[in-house]
């Protein structure tokens, strides 16, 4: 037992510190050993053509072993249960061992945030807050299925949160330019960023303004005052303040003002709150127009826009809405296939 056990050892020692260079070499050397063995031994038929012979030796050292082509000499025979098959079962075991352990390598580094992405208009955020985290990841899921892919980027020590919808990115640092460069932060269409604190997502939200400065740059802050110096120095930036205490305040005086915020905000039930651009291809109109046509075309309720002068909430119907203009609606689903309204004869 004890030579035994010395054996395995050894074997398993050697066979493990093989590299493939070294599997490559030692993989053809028993190709042609094992073609020499059977020119010399006199089986033509193995030997006499190379598709044969290569498909003898693979669906041998496979085990799979249809019969079709088999030794016919004493010495044939006799080549293949010595050297054919015990060695081609130890080199097929060998490369699958070597194939499945890399898959298992590469997956790893997926589950870990360790692998380097290569993609471009993708969403990014930046931080981890646990459960805020996840619902804010589900509802991205539900808006941009078929659309963006979603890169969560953390400095926290956890796994892909959900490895079979999204990648995953881990650093040290959300200003490390070579780890961040590893979300193709540079390439992104659009970057939130919602850190533990307001300090980091401050910072990381300057470097990603930095590096990537046409992207759509949204950053969460509970103090206002943060929110404000983000704008001095990214004007383009949307900063989105914490409205909990406005929500209790309403509810106080409104109730059920909470309850109808949630729904808006909400992306698989109820009502919610979506936004267009007026194409620039179409003509100016009013408001009263777009509300009808919202309404009787695609169910759908106009509240708002945007000019470039800041959100206009419930305008006047007379009120006119130019091309390249903002759109904001509330629907039971995003508009996909949005019409237009003919142009006034």
């Amino acid at each position: 037992m004890g030579l035994w056990l010395y054996l395995q050892r050894i074997t398993v020692k050697y066979f493990s510190q093989l590299t493939g260079r070294n599997i490559v070499v030692i993989t053809g050397l028993y190709i042609v050993i094992s073609w020499l063995l059977l020119f010399l031994v006199g089986e033509k038929q193995l030997s006499s053509s190379f598709s044969t012979f290569f498909y003898y030796l693979v669906v041998t050292a496979s085990t799979v072993g249809y019969g079709n082509h088999s030794p016919e000499t004493a010495l044939g025979k006799w080549m293949a249960a010595l050297f054919i098959i015990p060695g081609g079962l130890g080199l097929f075991a060998i490369v699958v061992g070597r194939v499945a352990t890399l898959f298992v390598s590469v997956w790893r580094r997926g589950m870990l945030g360790k692998r380097s992405l290569q993609m471009e208009q993708h969403i990014l955020l930046l931080g981890w807050n646990e459960n805020r985290t996840l619902s804010m990841l589900r509802m991205l899921l539900h808006e941009e299925a078929g659309r963006r892919t979603i890169v969560l980027c953390t400095r926290s020590e956890i796994e892909n949160p959900m490895p079979d919808k999204i990648e995953f990115v881990r650093v040290t640092s959300y200003t490390n330019a070579e780890e961040m460069a590893r979300a193709s932060i540079d390439k992104a269409s659009c970057i939130i960023v919602d850190a533990l604190h307001d300090d980091v997502t401050l910072t990381a939200a300057l470097f990603a303004a930095g590096r990537n400065p046409s992207a759509h740059l949204l950053a969460y802050f509970d103090d206002e005052g943060l929110s404000d110096l983000l704008k001095l120095h990214c004007p383009n930036a949307e900063c989105i303040p914490s409205v909990a205490i406005e929500m209790l305040a309403k509810s106080a005086v409104d109730p059920g003002s909470s309850l109808l915020h949630q729904e808006l905000l909400s992306t698989d039930k109820g009502m919610t709150q979506y936004a267009i651009d007026y194409p620039t291809t179409q003509q100016s109109t009013t408001f009263a127009l777009l509300f009808e046509h919202f309404k009787y075309q695609h169910d759908a309720i106009l509240i708002a826009y945007e000019d470039g002068k800041g959100i206009q909430v419930n305008p006047p119907l007379n009120q006119s809405i130019t091309p390249d203009t903002r759109l904001f609606y509330i629907a039971d689903e995003r508009v996909d296939d949005m019409t237009w309204p003919e142009p006034a004869s």
